[in-house]
């Protein structure tokens, strides 16, 4: 009976036990139900503010060539690679110039020939024609002189009677053969070298030379050289490629200064103007920045993808040389400066019939709180007026928020 008895006591006990259990779960549902919602804060606080404009670009040289083809032909050797430093006139490609040496053999053969005609007529021609023909000269003018005399003594006979008239007409024309005979010898010895044979010696020689020159040119513009001393940043052809008079081959600039293609959308373009600081970083180096200004501003506005954007122009010093041309790099340009500037964070604004204003709180409930802004940063925005510093003002999330609305506060 004992044993009974302390069996439905217990189990009395174990019923009142779960009847508090139920209650107190109760209570905490009702009082979770009832509470005012959790809302993230933030306060409102006083620094130096900084408006900038954040976009993206790509680096080049401010100083920069391209060294580029002279002739046509096939890229024998590359000698330098992308990153390449290089001094002015340093052999960047040769071109293949087999063709080009077998040509200036044949002209060079042509040149020496023609000099050496040239050479042979200024001279009076060749010497064994010239000897011959002063041979039979020499042999002539005695005939003639022979004959002459032999003309002489029959034309004294004959004026003696002591020789007949017919004998003196022959002697005559003995002597009219010979001389006749010797002009023509001396004729073919002046024709050895005439003028116009020396005049069309001397053209052929200056053909040939002039040819022998194009050629060697040809041969000398094979050779491509770098512009100007810097870093070759872009390369074009490879090996075996071919290639046509004026085509680039390679881009040499200098890297202690670049230039950056800011691509700044167009309605961020008012707030940007020349000699704005600038700031560069690059995702390849990420604890490196580089700093310069504002150059130039866009003539412009064009299209990059699917952005309306002006090319803004901005040169940074690189005196390291880290920063490559090519790079596609982050910029920020810093369009003003607050210093005290009371500021929020950008998403705790909201606009409210077209006012920009603020859930402020105030004794636990929201009150809307209108604004007047000045510049804005990434992250914040200055208020010029209707907040105060310390003032704690409402973040977005997953409760709707209105004014009077009682909160539960949570600071971040």
């Amino acid at each position: 009976m004992g044993i009974a008895f302390n069996g439905r006591a217990m189990k009395k006990s174990l019923l009142a036990a779960l009847f508090l259990v139920l209650l107190l779960a109760a209570w905490l549902l009702y009082r979770q139900r009832s509470a005012p919602p959790e809302v993230a804060f933030a306060r409102v606080s006083r620094g130096t503010l900084t408006s900038t404009v954040v976009t993206n670009g790509v680096v080049e040289p401010v100083e920069w060539a391209a060294a580029a083809a002279e002739r046509a032909g096939v890229v024998r050797r590359l000698l330098v690679k992308r990153g390449a430093t290089v001094r002015a006139g340093q052999v960047i490609a040769e071109l293949d110039t087999e063709e080009a040496k077998a040509d200036l053999n044949s002209a060079e053969a042509r040149s020496e020939q023609a000099r050496a005609e040239l050479q042979l007529l200024e001279q009076g021609g060749r010497a064994s024609d010239r000897a011959a023909l002063a041979g039979e000269i020499a042999a002539a003018r005695a005939d003639l002189e022979a004959a002459r005399s032999e003309r002489d003594s029959v034309a004294r006979l004959a004026g003696k009677q002591a020789a007949p008239r017919q004998e003196l007409v022959e002697a005559e024309r003995r002597v009219e053969r010979v001389r006749i005979q010797l002009a023509e010898l001396e004729k073919r010895m002046a024709a050895l070298v005439d003028a116009s044979d020396r005049a069309a010696a001397a053209a052929r020689l200056r053909e040939s030379e002039s040819a022998a020159g194009r050629v060697k040119l040809a041969l000398e513009r094979a050779v491509v050289r770098a512009p100007i001393a810097g870093v070759v940043y872009q390369t074009d052809v490879h090996e075996g490629d071919a290639v046509q008079p004026g085509q680039v081959l390679a881009r040499v600039g200098r890297t202690d200064r670049m230039r950056v293609r800011v691509y700044v959308d167009e309605p961020e373009l008012g707030r940007v103007a020349v000699g704005m600081p600038v700031s560069i970083t690059w995702d390849a180096l990420q604890n490196r920045r580089w700093e310069g200004k504002v150059e130039r501003m866009p003539s412009e506005i064009s299209a990059l993808g699917s952005r309306q954007v002006g090319e803004v122009a901005c040169v940074v010093g690189n005196p390291g040389g880290e920063l490559l041309p090519g790079a596609n790099v982050n910029v920020e340009i810093r369009s003003s400066e607050a210093p005290g500037a009371l500021s929020v964070p950008r998403e705790a604004l909201r606009q409210e019939d077209g006012a920009a204003g603020v859930f402020l709180l105030r004794d636990g409930r929201l009150e809307w709180r209108k604004v007047e802004l000045g510049i804005s940063s990434v992250t914040r925005v200055q208020v010029t007026a209707g907040l105060e510093e310390g003032d704690a003002v409402a973040l977005p999330g997953d409760t709707a928020l209105a004014p009077g609305a009682a909160v539960r506060p949570v600071f971040r």
